[in-house]
């Protein structure tokens, strides 16, 4: 699957510190020690509807990661999946009397523009899980023949993996049997099912059904993958085990990232499946989170064919902590766009502030557990500073020079802006 292209990164003089990132498996901050090629897989869309601010915001949050590995002199390897066959997918399909591969077909190529609008750099492997969909099956048959997967006798040929024989299930999200019961009912899970040896256990190949399309499966069983192993399968078959981070939404927790972990482990007979699982927080509108569900969705084209700028939808996410639940509202708009304006014009001077401490404050804040609005502040500090010392008629106070640059053009702001946060001033 074509991904979208990237944005030309500023070359920044020097390496930034070490990541730190909140790991929810660990519940701390901890510091992230990749190779010298960071991993990182980030589950991504079922391509049913547009880009909605909260899809937007969990990109972001990972944009930063990305940026921050590569400033501290990492190459990255990024890997996003696009759940292109689920209930969702047909679901909508069905509402609106549309064949489901062209909607999935649509809706992706929206999504790469909009990613492509607000500078989000791609994964260098972008897959489907129809693309996917011989690997899968051959990583449902090897747990099938380990004796970790069973078939149910309902005659669905429905294929479930057997948790009871997972060490440490639960051990990712940290939840309780309660809670997990709760969430896998709420997300897409079936604990209430007839014939599973326990409530909790994982759909990893649902037989064919009337209606719904299907691909040959394990041991010959028709039918189509559990959500679940896709991404598994996709991580082993590109990143592979062990990789540095696992990121999505805070509502992937669990189900989604406990039982990812529970198929790739028992594929590989080793752990953990990432170092460190990483999640973002909600973005919500009138106090509610967005969701389908709920109709109260704000989708980053509307918004962009409305004219507003893209950066300052970008600068407007990134102005609150990628973990912190927030709320999307007419203010916080505004306040991007004007922030959005005095960068700009603070950019555009002859001369500036010293540019020097920006890039030490900026890097340090985002590898704190990408600190965003304190990288934000930073950078208001600086340019009101330059715009004041602009009107005022006097010059910039010295600066030690950073490397070959020089300290006080502003244009060394606009590259740190644009290398780390991601805004194209």
């Amino acid at each position: 699957m074509l991904s979208w292209p990237a944005p030309l990164l500023p070359t920044l003089p020097g390496a930034g510190p070490a990541l730190r990132l909140y790991d929810t498996a660990r519940q701390e901050v901890v510091e992230t020690r990749p190779d010298r090629t960071a991993r990182m897989y980030v589950c991504g869309i079922t391509p049913y509807d547009a880009t909605h601010l909260g899809h937007a915001a969990t990109y972001l949050a990972f944009d930063l990661v990305n940026r921050v590995w590569r400033d501290a002199g990492h190459a990255v390897h990024y890997v996003q999946n696009v759940t292109d066959v689920d209930d969702p997918l047909f679901e909508r399909a069905d509402r609106d009397g549309e064949d489901w591969i062209v909607l999935g077909m649509r809706e992706t190529a929206l999504f790469r523009e909009d990613m492509t609008a607000l500078r989000v750099l791609p994964p260098e492997d972008y897959v489907g899980a129809v693309e996917a969909i011989p690997r899968i099956v051959g990583h449902v048959e090897t747990l099938w023949d380990a004796g970790l997967a069973y078939q149910l006798e309902d005659g669905t040929g429905d294929v479930y993996h057997d948790v009871s024989q997972a060490p440490g299930f639960g051990s990712e999200s940290g939840y309780d049997e309660e809670t997990m019961l709760r969430l896998s009912a709420e997300r897409g899970g079936d604990p209430d099912r007839a014939g599973k040896r326990s409530a909790l256990d994982p759909l990893l190949w649902r037989g064919v059904r009337d209606g719904e399309p299907s691909w040959p499966g394990p041991r010959g069983v028709a039918g189509r993958p559990g959500w679940h192993v896709e991404c598994a399968a996709i991580a082993l078959d590109t990143i592979g085990m062990g990789f540095d981070v696992q990121g999505g939404g805070s509502d992937l927790v669990f189900p989604h990232h406990e039982y990812s972990a529970v198929h790739a482990e028992g594929l590989t007979g080793t752990k953990p499946f990432a170092q460190a699982y990483v999640h973002a927080a909600m973005i919500g509108l009138d106090g509610e989170k967005m969701s389908k569900s709920r109709g109260n969705l704000v989708f980053v084209s509307r918004l962009r064919g409305d004219g507003v700028d893209s950066m300052a939808v970008r600068l407007a996410l990134l102005a609150g902590h990628y973990r912190t639940d927030r709320a999307w509202t007419p203010d916080l708009l505004a306040a991007a766009e004007e922030r959005l304006a005095t960068w700009r014009r603070a950019v555009a001077l002859p001369i500036g502030a010293p540019a020097g401490p920006v890039l030490t404050g900026v890097r340090e804040r985002l590898a704190d557990d990408l600190d965003s609005p304190g990288a934000i502040a930073l950078v208001d500090t600086w340019a009101a500073a330059s715009l004041a010392e602009a009107g005022s008629g006097s010059s910039a106070p010295a600066a030690e020079a950073v490397d070959d640059w020089d300290p006080q053009s502003p244009t060394v702001v606009r590259d740190i802006v644009d290398a780390l946060l991601g805004i194209d001033l």
